[in-house]
């Protein structure tokens, strides 16, 4: 009996997702119907693929061979699909994007609905990692990071400079006053981030320079964190105009030190490898999202 793409497609899921329920989450089916049909792979094989215990599922030295032929063979079939849509001017197939929370909330999920309008074939994967992930281990087809770039290997396309605001809640000014100049700000609980320290650079002119970091008082990795510690008043941040904007206009948020302001704009860059297959994809994404924002 021939084997079946879904079948290979079910072996994948399995794989990549740790286990059958989560396999059968992401697919959409149930845990039985998802064992069922990796029995009968196996079956079909004549070979165990994975070895399972009530605790944990690893590959055996023939599913190890099988999985690097099967994701070939299941990127063939995608690149077939694509080729046949991009004939239809139609772009198909699986699109993943991973970004910082807070850019995956304000950046990119007030506009899928419309994108999916537009490109319906193109089925998205969203991933937040607020640290920079490596594209083929996390298996990501595109990118989206604020701040410098440093890997040459990749292609980078930039979709934003946004301002950066220091803000604190009115809260938080009631009690404990509002810094007049950036060397008052060594008197307050200053909200910051665990890595990368650049992130803690602040773009406001003082007498000791043209930029001021600071020491966190309290320190997050995620942005979103921080601006929510910023809402709860537990101190002043310095967060992108993207973040904040809405909080600033509702008065949740006061914008500080305005005119120490040195004028740094931080860039959001999509980073992708240069020898993607995906190039279609990644262009109606990226475009779109360029229009957008």
């Amino acid at each position: 009996m021939p084997l079946h793409s879904d079948s290979l497609r079910i072996f994948l899921a399995v794989v990549d997702a740790g286990g059958m329920s989560a396999a059968a989450e992401q697919l959409g089916q149930t845990a039985s119907g998802v064992s069922r049909a990796l029995a009968r792979l196996e079956a079909q094989l004549g070979v165990t693929l994975l070895t399972r215990t009530t605790r944990r599922m690893e590959l055996t030295e023939e599913g190890c061979l099988f999985l690097q032929r099967a994701r070939a063979i299941v990127a063939a079939l995608d690149e077939a699909e694509e080729l046949m849509c991009i004939r239809r001017q139609q772009p198909a197939g699986t699109l993943r994007v991973d970004a910082s929370a807070p850019v995956m909330q304000h950046c990119v999920v007030p506009h899928v609905a419309a994108f999916r309008e537009r490109f319906p074939a193109i089925h998205l994967e969203l991933t937040s990692n607020d640290r920079i992930v490596d594209l083929v281990e996390h298996r990501t087809d595109i990118a989206l990071r604020a701040g410098p770039l440093g890997d040459s290997s990749l292609h980078a396309r930039r979709l934003l400079a946004a301002r950066l605001h220091v803000v604190a809640s009115p809260n938080y000014l009631a009690r404990h006053g509002r810094p007049r100049t950036v060397a008052a700000l060594e008197g307050h609980a200053l909200l910051g981030f665990t890595q990368p320290e650049s992130l803690n650079v602040w773009p406001l002119r003082h007498d000791g320079g043209n930029s001021y970091t600071v020491q966190p008082t309290i320190a997050a990795s995620s942005g979103e964190t921080l601006r929510g510690l910023a809402l709860a008043g537990a101190g002043i941040a310095c967060l992108a105009d993207f973040m904040v904007r809405a909080d600033l206009e509702s008065g949740r948020l006061v914008c500080l030190l305005a005119s120490a302001d040195n004028g740094f704009r931080q860039p959001l860059h999509a980073v992708y490898y240069r020898n993607t297959q995906l190039a279609r994809r990644i262009a109606c994404f990226l475009d779109f999202l360029s229009e957008r924002l």
